[in-house]
């Protein structure tokens, strides 16, 4: 029988999914959490096959628990499917161990298919995953691109984008200001930009927001 556990924040998202997945897999055992702290606590107390997690949760994000997950339960599948356009996170996830990404709004097929596919042993990826790959290894050789961001740097950057302020992105992280500041720096010095504006500009230009 195979394991799957679900984590997203948001309880809607999590039964849908749940719904689709028992009938499509009516002998598996699927569960859910609703944040990446509870997500990792499950996953490295008991084996799951199969985990799939959105990018954007309270205490802790998807990649974030993704990374803890790989080190310490390697087996472990991950799907991750989130909001975020392709172009946004799936780069990261894969490199940071995924074998999959799709957005919410992919048909309930295809989250099937990835599902199947994963679990058989496989990756799943989209023709516009492979295509972001091969620019992320010329990105890499080039080294001037938002992937040379950290993934903690990459996510102080999106909210940036969005507009929100350095007392909000401490609030929305739960990090004290003194740390969002040094993250912004860093951001600053590695894509050379100067400023929240020219991080705005950065994002539209990059489809990232």
């Amino acid at each position: 029988m195979k394991k799957i556990i679900i984590a997203d924040d948001h309880s809607l998202v999590r039964e849908g999914i749940k719904r689709v997945l028992t009938e499509s897999f009516p002998f598996a055992q699927i569960d859910d959490v609703s944040d990446g702290v509870e997500l990792v606590k499950k996953v490295t107390k008991e084996h799951y096959d199969l985990v799939i997690s959105d990018v954007t949760m309270p205490n802790m994000s998807g990649i974030e628990a993704l990374k803890i997950i790989k080190e310490q339960s390697p087996s472990t599948l991950v799907l991750i499917m989130s909001m975020h356009p392709v172009e946004q996170y799936a780069v990261r996830a894969i490199k940071n161990g995924a074998s999959g990404y799709l957005t919410k709004e992919s048909a309930i097929t295809e989250l099937v298919s990835a599902v199947d596919k994963i679990l058989s042993g496989k990756k799943y990826i989209t023709p516009e995953l492979a295509d972001l790959l091969a620019n992320s290894i010329r990105d890499d050789t080039e080294n001037a691109s938002y992937q040379s961001l950290s993934d903690r740097e990459f996510e102080v950057f999106k909210l940036i984008a969005e507009g929100k302020s350095t007392s909000e992105i401490s609030e929305l992280l739960f990090l004290n200001k003194n740390t969002i500041s040094t993250y912004k720096s860093r951001i600053f010095e590695k894509l050379n930009l100067h400023s929240n504006a020219e991080i705005i500009k950065y994002a539209i230009a990059n489809n990232l927001i």
